[in-house]
Protein backbone atom coordinates (compact mmCIF):
# COMPACT_ATOMS: atom_id res chain seq x y z
CA UNK A 1 0.00 0.00 0.00
CA UNK A 2 1.28 3.45 -0.92
CA UNK A 3 1.58 6.02 1.85
CA UNK A 4 1.44 9.58 0.59
CA UNK A 5 2.08 12.91 2.28
CA UNK A 6 1.53 16.20 0.48
CA UNK A 7 3.99 18.74 1.90
CA UNK A 8 3.15 21.75 -0.25
CA UNK A 9 -0.51 22.77 -0.54
CA UNK A 10 0.33 24.76 -3.69
CA UNK A 11 1.92 21.78 -5.42
CA UNK A 12 0.04 22.31 -8.67
CA UNK A 13 1.40 25.85 -8.92
CA UNK A 14 4.92 24.71 -8.11
CA UNK A 15 4.73 22.06 -10.79
CA UNK A 16 5.00 24.79 -13.38
CA UNK A 17 8.66 24.84 -12.31
CA UNK A 18 11.29 22.20 -12.96
CA UNK A 19 11.39 19.34 -10.46
CA UNK A 20 13.22 16.11 -9.66
CA UNK A 21 12.69 12.89 -7.74
CA UNK A 22 14.65 11.48 -4.82
CA UNK A 23 14.29 7.77 -4.06
CA UNK A 24 15.59 5.81 -1.06
CA UNK A 25 15.37 2.04 -1.61
CA UNK A 26 15.24 0.15 1.68
CA UNK A 27 14.78 -3.46 2.61
CA UNK A 28 11.22 -2.87 3.88
CA UNK A 29 9.98 0.12 1.89
CA UNK A 30 10.96 2.44 -0.93
CA UNK A 31 10.62 6.12 -0.05
CA UNK A 32 10.02 8.60 -2.86
CA UNK A 33 10.06 12.39 -2.80
CA UNK A 34 9.16 15.05 -5.36
CA UNK A 35 11.30 18.20 -5.06
CA UNK A 36 11.53 21.53 -6.79
CA UNK A 37 15.03 22.62 -7.81
CA UNK A 38 15.28 24.99 -4.85
CA UNK A 39 15.20 21.97 -2.55
CA UNK A 40 11.61 22.16 -1.32
CA UNK A 41 10.03 18.77 -0.68
CA UNK A 42 6.67 19.00 -2.44
CA UNK A 43 5.33 15.52 -1.82
CA UNK A 44 6.55 12.22 -0.45
CA UNK A 45 5.18 8.70 -0.48
CA UNK A 46 6.34 5.12 -0.08
CA UNK A 47 5.72 1.68 -1.52
CA UNK A 48 6.59 -1.76 -0.09
CA UNK A 49 9.86 -3.36 -1.15
CA UNK A 50 9.05 -6.65 -2.84
CA UNK A 51 12.09 -8.83 -2.12
CA UNK A 52 10.62 -12.00 -3.61
CA UNK A 53 12.67 -13.69 -6.33
CA UNK A 54 15.76 -11.70 -5.31
CA UNK A 55 13.99 -8.38 -5.71
CA UNK A 56 13.14 -8.98 -9.37
CA UNK A 57 10.10 -6.67 -9.25
CA UNK A 58 11.57 -3.77 -7.28
CA UNK A 59 12.65 -1.62 -10.23
CA UNK A 60 9.40 -2.25 -12.06
CA UNK A 61 7.42 -1.26 -8.94
CA UNK A 62 9.41 1.95 -8.54
CA UNK A 63 8.99 2.90 -12.18
CA UNK A 64 5.23 2.23 -12.01
CA UNK A 65 4.93 4.43 -8.91
CA UNK A 66 6.92 7.25 -10.52
CA UNK A 67 4.94 7.09 -13.75
CA UNK A 68 1.67 7.02 -11.82
CA UNK A 69 2.67 10.12 -9.88
CA UNK A 70 3.63 12.01 -13.02
CA UNK A 71 0.26 11.09 -14.54
CA UNK A 72 -1.66 12.12 -11.40
CA UNK A 73 0.09 15.49 -11.26
CA UNK A 74 -0.12 16.02 -15.02
CA UNK A 75 3.65 16.35 -15.12
CA UNK A 76 5.31 15.97 -18.49
CA UNK A 77 8.70 14.22 -18.39
CA UNK A 78 10.45 17.35 -19.72
CA UNK A 79 9.60 19.11 -16.45
CA UNK A 80 11.65 16.54 -14.54
CA UNK A 81 15.43 16.88 -14.48
CA UNK A 82 15.79 13.27 -13.39
CA UNK A 83 15.86 10.75 -10.57
CA UNK A 84 18.41 10.25 -7.82
CA UNK A 85 18.28 6.83 -6.15
CA UNK A 86 19.95 5.43 -3.04
CA UNK A 87 20.61 1.72 -2.54
CA UNK A 88 21.75 -0.21 0.57
CA UNK A 89 24.86 -1.66 -1.02
CA UNK A 90 27.72 -1.23 -3.46
CA UNK A 91 26.93 0.91 -6.51
CA UNK A 92 29.23 1.65 -9.44
CA UNK A 93 29.44 5.01 -11.18
CA UNK A 94 27.43 3.72 -14.15
CA UNK A 95 24.44 2.81 -11.97
CA UNK A 96 25.18 -0.91 -11.59
CA UNK A 97 24.30 -2.29 -8.15
CA UNK A 98 27.19 -4.64 -7.55
CA UNK A 99 25.80 -6.07 -4.32
CA UNK A 100 22.80 -5.20 -2.13
CA UNK A 101 22.26 -8.21 0.10
CA UNK A 102 19.12 -6.89 1.80
CA UNK A 103 17.44 -6.58 -1.60
CA UNK A 104 18.77 -9.84 -3.04
CA UNK A 105 20.57 -7.88 -5.76
CA UNK A 106 23.89 -8.65 -7.41
CA UNK A 107 25.01 -6.91 -10.61
CA UNK A 108 21.63 -5.26 -11.18
CA UNK A 109 21.66 -2.36 -13.69
CA UNK A 110 19.40 -0.11 -11.64
CA UNK A 111 20.32 3.14 -13.38
CA UNK A 112 19.78 1.83 -16.91
CA UNK A 113 16.58 -0.09 -16.20
CA UNK A 114 14.92 2.67 -14.16
CA UNK A 115 15.81 5.21 -16.85
CA UNK A 116 14.40 3.00 -19.60
CA UNK A 117 11.14 2.46 -17.71
CA UNK A 118 10.57 6.13 -16.76
CA UNK A 119 12.25 7.99 -19.62
CA UNK A 120 14.22 10.05 -17.11
CA UNK A 121 17.95 10.37 -16.38
CA UNK A 122 18.93 8.39 -13.27
CA UNK A 123 21.90 8.72 -10.92
CA UNK A 124 22.56 6.17 -8.19
CA UNK A 125 24.59 6.03 -5.00
CA UNK A 126 24.91 4.13 -1.73
CA UNK A 127 22.07 5.02 0.65
CA UNK A 128 24.28 5.99 3.61
CA UNK A 129 26.24 8.35 1.35
CA UNK A 130 23.01 9.99 0.21
CA UNK A 131 21.72 10.32 3.76
CA UNK A 132 24.96 12.17 4.55
CA UNK A 133 24.46 14.30 1.45
CA UNK A 134 20.94 15.14 2.60
CA UNK A 135 22.03 16.17 6.10
CA UNK A 136 24.88 18.23 4.63
CA UNK A 137 22.47 19.98 2.26
CA UNK A 138 19.31 20.57 4.28
CA UNK A 139 19.88 19.00 7.70
CA UNK A 140 22.03 19.44 10.80
CA UNK A 141 25.24 20.01 8.79
CA UNK A 142 23.78 22.41 6.24
CA UNK A 143 26.50 25.03 6.83
CA UNK A 144 29.40 22.54 6.83
CA UNK A 145 31.63 21.77 3.88
CA UNK A 146 33.04 18.55 5.39
CA UNK A 147 31.13 16.15 7.61
CA UNK A 148 30.46 12.55 8.61
CA UNK A 149 26.98 11.14 8.99
CA UNK A 150 26.75 8.00 11.12
CA UNK A 151 23.56 5.94 11.17
CA UNK A 152 22.93 3.67 14.14
CA UNK A 153 20.33 1.04 13.34
CA UNK A 154 20.45 -2.72 13.00
CA UNK A 155 24.02 -2.12 11.84
CA UNK A 156 26.16 0.99 11.52
CA UNK A 157 26.40 2.97 8.30
CA UNK A 158 28.42 6.06 7.50
CA UNK A 159 28.52 8.61 4.73
CA UNK A 160 31.30 11.18 4.30
CA UNK A 161 31.07 14.54 2.56
CA UNK A 162 34.33 16.38 1.88
CA UNK A 163 34.24 19.87 0.35
CA UNK A 164 30.64 19.29 -0.71
CA UNK A 165 31.41 16.02 -2.52
CA UNK A 166 30.56 12.47 -1.44
CA UNK A 167 33.66 10.42 -0.61
CA UNK A 168 32.97 7.03 -2.20
CA UNK A 169 36.28 5.19 -2.33
CA UNK A 170 37.41 2.83 -5.09
CA UNK A 171 34.51 0.38 -4.75
CA UNK A 172 31.92 2.83 -3.46
CA UNK A 173 32.21 1.58 0.10
CA UNK A 174 34.14 4.35 1.87
CA UNK A 175 32.74 4.95 5.34
CA UNK A 176 32.16 1.33 6.39
CA UNK A 177 33.04 2.18 9.97
CA UNK A 178 30.66 -0.48 11.27
CA UNK A 179 33.34 -3.03 10.44
CA UNK A 180 36.21 -1.29 12.15
CA UNK A 181 37.79 -3.73 14.62
CA UNK A 182 37.27 -2.46 18.18
CA UNK A 183 37.25 -5.54 20.45
CA UNK A 184 39.64 -8.51 20.58
CA UNK A 185 37.58 -10.61 22.98
CA UNK A 186 34.31 -10.86 21.06
CA UNK A 187 32.89 -14.40 21.46
CA UNK A 188 30.48 -14.28 18.49
CA UNK A 189 31.06 -13.29 14.85
CA UNK A 190 29.72 -10.24 13.09
CA UNK A 191 27.47 -10.68 10.04
CA UNK A 192 30.60 -10.02 7.96
CA UNK A 193 32.27 -13.09 9.49
CA UNK A 194 34.89 -11.18 11.47
CA UNK A 195 34.96 -10.75 15.26
CA UNK A 196 34.85 -7.54 17.27
CA UNK A 197 33.36 -5.11 14.72
CA UNK A 198 32.04 -1.77 15.92
CA UNK A 199 28.47 -2.55 14.86
CA UNK A 200 28.49 -5.63 17.08
CA UNK A 201 28.71 -3.30 20.09
CA UNK A 202 27.42 0.14 19.13
CA UNK A 203 24.37 -0.56 16.95
CA UNK A 204 20.82 -1.35 18.07
CA UNK A 205 21.73 -5.02 17.70
CA UNK A 206 24.90 -4.49 19.73
CA UNK A 207 23.09 -2.68 22.53
CA UNK A 208 20.59 -5.52 22.80
CA UNK A 209 23.40 -8.11 22.86
CA UNK A 210 25.34 -6.20 25.52
CA UNK A 211 22.18 -5.73 27.57
CA UNK A 212 21.19 -9.39 27.51
CA UNK A 213 24.75 -10.44 28.32
CA UNK A 214 24.97 -7.97 31.22
CA UNK A 215 21.75 -9.30 32.75
CA UNK A 216 23.10 -12.85 32.49
CA UNK A 217 26.33 -11.93 34.23
CA UNK A 218 24.88 -10.11 37.24
CA UNK A 219 22.02 -10.57 39.67
CA UNK A 220 21.78 -6.83 40.29
CA UNK A 221 18.23 -5.47 40.11
CA UNK A 222 17.50 -3.57 36.90
CA UNK A 223 14.54 -2.05 35.10
CA UNK A 224 15.73 -4.00 32.06
CA UNK A 225 14.62 -7.26 33.67
CA UNK A 226 10.99 -6.16 33.36
CA UNK A 227 10.91 -5.71 29.58
CA UNK A 228 12.58 -6.68 26.33
CA UNK A 229 16.10 -5.30 26.09
CA UNK A 230 16.53 -2.82 23.24
CA UNK A 231 18.36 0.43 22.51
CA UNK A 232 15.21 2.27 23.57
CA UNK A 233 14.84 0.49 26.91
CA UNK A 234 18.57 0.75 27.68
CA UNK A 235 18.62 4.53 27.31
CA UNK A 236 15.28 4.98 29.07
CA UNK A 237 16.62 3.01 32.04
CA UNK A 238 19.97 4.82 31.92
CA UNK A 239 18.06 8.12 32.10
CA UNK A 240 16.57 6.85 35.38
CA UNK A 241 20.09 6.03 36.64
CA UNK A 242 19.60 2.28 36.47
CA UNK A 243 23.12 0.98 37.20
CA UNK A 244 23.09 -1.92 34.74
CA UNK A 245 21.71 0.27 31.95
CA UNK A 246 24.25 3.00 32.69
CA UNK A 247 27.09 0.48 32.40
CA UNK A 248 25.78 -0.66 29.00
CA UNK A 249 25.35 2.93 27.79
CA UNK A 250 28.86 3.80 28.97
CA UNK A 251 30.31 0.85 27.10
CA UNK A 252 28.37 1.82 23.96
CA UNK A 253 29.58 5.41 24.24
CA UNK A 254 33.17 4.36 24.73
CA UNK A 255 33.29 2.09 21.69
CA UNK A 256 31.61 4.59 19.39
CA UNK A 257 33.21 7.73 20.81
CA UNK A 258 36.68 6.25 20.52
CA UNK A 259 36.03 5.00 16.96
CA UNK A 260 34.83 8.43 15.88
CA UNK A 261 37.89 10.03 17.47
CA UNK A 262 40.06 7.71 15.38
CA UNK A 263 38.09 8.64 12.23
CA UNK A 264 38.70 12.35 12.77
CA UNK A 265 42.44 11.77 12.68
CA UNK A 266 42.00 10.77 9.04
CA UNK A 267 39.13 12.99 7.92
CA UNK A 268 39.15 16.07 10.18
CA UNK A 269 35.43 16.77 9.59
CA UNK A 270 33.84 19.99 10.74
CA UNK A 271 30.87 18.05 12.12
CA UNK A 272 29.78 14.50 12.91
CA UNK A 273 26.03 13.97 12.61
CA UNK A 274 24.49 10.96 14.36
CA UNK A 275 21.20 9.49 13.14
CA UNK A 276 19.32 6.23 12.82
CA UNK A 277 16.88 4.41 15.05
CA UNK A 278 19.13 4.35 18.12
CA UNK A 279 19.06 8.15 18.29
CA UNK A 280 15.32 8.10 18.96
CA UNK A 281 16.53 7.92 22.55
CA UNK A 282 17.37 11.61 22.19
CA UNK A 283 20.12 13.77 23.64
CA UNK A 284 21.20 11.17 26.19
CA UNK A 285 22.51 8.98 23.34
CA UNK A 286 24.66 11.80 22.01
CA UNK A 287 25.87 12.66 25.51
CA UNK A 288 27.37 9.19 26.02
CA UNK A 289 29.06 9.29 22.61
CA UNK A 290 30.41 12.80 23.02
CA UNK A 291 31.78 12.10 26.50
CA UNK A 292 34.21 9.53 25.10
CA UNK A 293 34.80 11.32 21.83
CA UNK A 294 36.15 14.32 23.77
CA UNK A 295 38.25 12.01 25.93
CA UNK A 296 39.97 10.27 23.01
CA UNK A 297 40.04 12.91 20.25
CA UNK A 298 43.42 14.30 19.20
CA UNK A 299 43.56 17.82 20.59
CA UNK A 300 43.41 19.72 17.25
CA UNK A 301 40.13 17.92 16.53
CA UNK A 302 38.59 18.57 19.91
CA UNK A 303 36.43 21.30 18.42
CA UNK A 304 34.64 18.96 16.01
CA UNK A 305 30.90 19.40 16.52
CA UNK A 306 28.67 16.40 17.24
CA UNK A 307 24.97 16.78 16.43
CA UNK A 308 21.86 14.63 16.18
CA UNK A 309 20.42 14.32 12.67
CA UNK A 310 17.42 16.52 11.87
CA UNK A 311 15.94 15.06 8.66
CA UNK A 312 15.02 11.69 10.13
CA UNK A 313 13.92 9.11 7.56
CA UNK A 314 13.81 11.80 4.85
CA UNK A 315 17.59 12.28 4.75
CA UNK A 316 17.98 9.69 1.98
CA UNK A 317 15.43 11.23 -0.39
CA UNK A 318 16.91 14.70 0.16
CA UNK A 319 20.37 13.39 -0.66
CA UNK A 320 19.08 11.50 -3.68
CA UNK A 321 17.37 14.62 -5.02
CA UNK A 322 20.53 16.62 -4.48
CA UNK A 323 22.53 13.99 -6.36
CA UNK A 324 20.53 14.54 -9.54
CA UNK A 325 20.59 18.31 -9.03
CA UNK A 326 24.39 18.23 -8.91
CA UNK A 327 24.30 17.52 -12.65
CA UNK A 328 23.07 21.10 -13.01
CA UNK A 329 25.09 22.85 -10.32
CA UNK A 330 28.56 22.34 -8.90
CA UNK A 331 28.18 23.21 -5.21
CA UNK A 332 25.64 23.34 -2.44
Amino acid sequence: MRKEVCIDSNIEGNMQKKACLGIDIGGTSVKLGLFDLEGALLEKWSIPTNRERNGAEIIQDIAASVNRKLYERKLKPERLTGIGAGVPGQVSEDGMVLLAENLGWQNVPLGRELSEQTGLPVRTENDANLAAFGEAWKGSARDCHSMMFVTLGTGIGCGIVVKNQILTGVYGTAGEIGHMHVEDRMPVPCVCGKYGCLEQLASATGLRWMGERALEQTMEPSLLRNEKVSAKTVFEAAGKEDRVAVQIAERFGKYLGKALADCTCLLNPEMIVIGGGVTKGGQIVLDYIEKYYRQYAYEPFGGTKLRLASLGNDAGIYGAARLIMMDKTDTF
